[in-house]
């Protein structure tokens, strides 16, 4: 099944370049870093992570629903940054959700990791004061709970899931309300994803695992905007950041029908499981899912303009998407941008910023560059490594692959 009717009216984003969309585009196209110090907690010398994409707190003046009366049971961050970015991305649909749309407007905004830190924090005041977790401890580490606020925010009383396919989770998000579109079960929905996992525990177990980076033994730190390196021969893991990205959805004809301005559709996509190993990537179903991507959308790859890669600077992830994207491309593999040089890898919101980034560079007909590139001799491609680059993208291939073997790949179209 695709999704041609489905057309893109709005979305908005935080991230670690700045918490307004237009900060963000204007310092990824200067090739600017998000990636610094970390400091979201107390780290010391033996804490194996020391840098990280940290978002920026925000006034929230503006918005009644931030309040700090508002926010007073909603410890973890990811609600307030949830309904910021989904509040804004629905100011610029130019959709109100009035009583008789309600019914129509589905939810699948999500999150990877949710609230694990009002957990953390519980465990430890049970430790030390010997008191009993606070009565919204659990509401703040249920996953779909961030879906719920975001419903009771907007009064979107449709379909509401929450699509958790790890790092893919953004796109999924979008994935599965097209299929609701599809289905006639909604007319808009309300799409993305939030993760703030710079928590002490999960931070920790990243390195651990040898994911997160970690520098060379022997060598002298290098400076933090130099770390996150997709495709680069001398890269050495990800780095973990935050962020929430928020992408609002609809039918052709409703947006039509209400006369909402889009020049941005969702052309096709498909959805893989590995079925390999419970981290590593399988190149046969993400070859798969790149391709039926294409299918989906009734194009070839010679259609494709540009790639926004999943990319995350693991030794092993990056060779397995090139490797994909060589079977699929062959020797003509259109340019890809890997958007986690600037920004680190928030988890799953990754691909939901990722994605408005893209978008975003569909209408001003630029391609963010791939920073800190070193080219490897056994990964070819042009990763934009020169500066953003005037390219004017009808179709876009965007790439999300999340542990557990979840691949999600989209179709992007600029409607002319």
């Amino acid at each position: 099944m695709n999704s041609k009717k489905t057309v893109i009216i709005g979305y908005d984003a935080v991230s670690p370049l700045g918490v307004d969309l237009e900060t963000q585009w204007d310092r990824a196209a200067r090739g600017e870093s998000g990636i610094g110090k970390l400091t979201r907690f107390r780290v010391n010398e033996d804490f194996p992570v020391s840098i990280a994409g940290q978002v920026d707190d925000i006034d929230t003046a503006p918005y009644p629903f931030l309040s700090p009366r508002s926010l007073a049971h909603w410890t973890s961050p990811i609600f307030k940054y949830a309904m910021l970015v989904v509040h804004r991305a629905l100011e610029k649909s130019g959709v109100e959700i009035t009583p008789d749309l309600s019914p129509r407007v589905a939810v699948t905004f999500s999150s990877a990791v949710g609230g694990q830190d009002a957990v953390l924090n519980a465990d430890r005041r049970m430790i030390s004061e010997g008191k009993l977790p606070h009565p919204f401890t659990n509401p703040n580490s249920c996953i779909n709970m961030v879906g719920g606020k975001v419903s009771i925010l907007t009064n979107a009383t449709g379909p509401i899931t929450s699509t958790i396919t790890a790092c893919a989770t953004g796109i999924t998000s979008v994935i599965i309300a097209a299929l609701l579109l599809d289905q006639g079960k909604a007319d808009v929905a309300i799409c993305g994803a939030v993760d703030f996992a710079l928590v002490e525990p999960i931070v920790a177990g990243f390195a651990t695992m040898n994911g997160a980076y970690t520098p060379k033994e022997g060598q002298p730190p290098e400076h933090p905007t130099r770390v996150s390196r997709p495709f680069s021969v001398d890269r050495r893991g990800f780095v973990i950041s935050e962020g929430a990205g928020s992408i609002i959805i609809a039918t052709r004809e409703f947006a039509d029908a209400h006369g909402i301005k889009y020049n941005l559709e969702l052309a096709g996509w498909s959805m893989t499981s590995d079925a390999h190993h419970f981290v590593a990537p399988n190149l046969d179903t993400v070859k798969r899912c790149i391709a039926e991507s294409m299918e989906s959308a009734g194009i070839g790859p010679a259609d494709i303009d540009s790639i926004n890669a999943h990319a995350t600077s693991t030794r092993v992830g990056d060779k397995v998407e090139f490797d994909a994207l060589k079977a699929v491309f062959g020797d003509h593999i259109p340019p890809v941008s890997a958007n986690k040089s600037l920004i680190g890898h928030a988890m799953g919101a990754s691909s939901a910023i990722e994605s408005i980034f893209a978008m975003e560079g569909m209408v001003k007909t630029r391609l963010l560059p791939t920073i800190n590139h070193k080219p490897d001799p056994e990964i070819e491609l042009d990763c934009v490594a020169e500066g953003v680059r005037d390219l004017n993208q009808e179709f876009l291939l965007k790439n999300s692959f999340g542990f557990g073997g979840c691949n999600s790949c989209v179709v992007f179209r600029r409607i002319k």
